[in-house]
């Protein structure tokens, strides 16, 4: 579904991903670890059109999206859900999501929020509160809800763990799983290890812009090299 080969990307003089290359296949959750830093957001980033990589490729459903503008990845189903949620805060929940639904057009929008807010009932309580009122938990659930608004087949989510409680975190994912049960792709960005790996299918360790292992979750829950740097082993 997605295949990034080679990306080079830099911040004026500073190398920030050095030749990175994976790729995600349908129906998987595909996660990129690392430490604060390592150029896991930037990455995603560079996927979803926001920046330019010098060299390299991106290739989504089989087409280069390299100089394809971000809007118009949205359309083809790519959605890049970023860290910190990036709400409207002077919305209110409701118009946080119909202005998820921004690239589509012909569909029953009133089906589509309720799907929202039969996967977030929290969200449903909120529905006239605006997001700046809300909590952490019920924010990324916005923000993830948002996102699904623009029906992706592949959801690249931002750090969605962070700054929650452990309880949050657990049911933050717990939905991931179970919007992947229901057919929607994710390549996942979080420096929670532990929970990244315990959830997703095959995992890439990133350190200083460069990807330094790879492989299923269960070898990497068992890497004597991850779990010493990001396991607490």
């Amino acid at each position: 579904m997605l295949n990034v080969t080679g990306i080079q990307v830099f911040y004026g003089n500073i190398h920030a991903i050095k030749d990175v290359s994976f790729h995600v296949k349908e129906g998987e959750i595909v996660t990129l670890i690392g430490a604060n830093g390592a150029g896991k957001s930037t990455i995603l980033k560079t996927i979803s059109g926001l920046i330019r990589p010098v060299s390299g490729t991106i290739e989504f459903l089989g087409q280069s999206i390299v100089n394809v503008s971000s809007h118009k990845i949205v359309h083809k189903g790519l959605v890049h859900c970023p860290e910190g949620r990036r709400l409207f805060l002077q919305m209110s929940v409701e118009e946080n999501l119909e202005m998820g639904a921004y690239s589509r057009e012909d569909f029953d929008m009133d089906a589509e929020i309720a799907d929202v807010y039969q996967r977030f009932p929290r969200l449903k309580e909120r529905r006239k509160q605006l997001a700046g009122s809300l909590s952490g938990g019920e924010q990324q659930m916005l923000a993830i809800g948002r996102a699904m608004m623009a029906k992706p087949s592949l959801l690249m989510l931002d750090e969605p763990s962070m700054g929650l409680a452990p309880i949050l975190v657990e049911q933050i994912f717990e939905m991931i799983g179970g919007l992947n049960n229901s057919g929607t792709t994710i390549l996942l960005v979080e420096q929670n290890a532990q929970m990244a790996l315990s959830i997703a299918d095959r995992g890439y360790v990133l350190e200083t812009g460069s990807i330094v292992t790879t492989g299923n979750c269960t070898d990497l829950l068992n890497n004597e090299r991850v779990k010493k740097a990001y396991l607490g082993g």
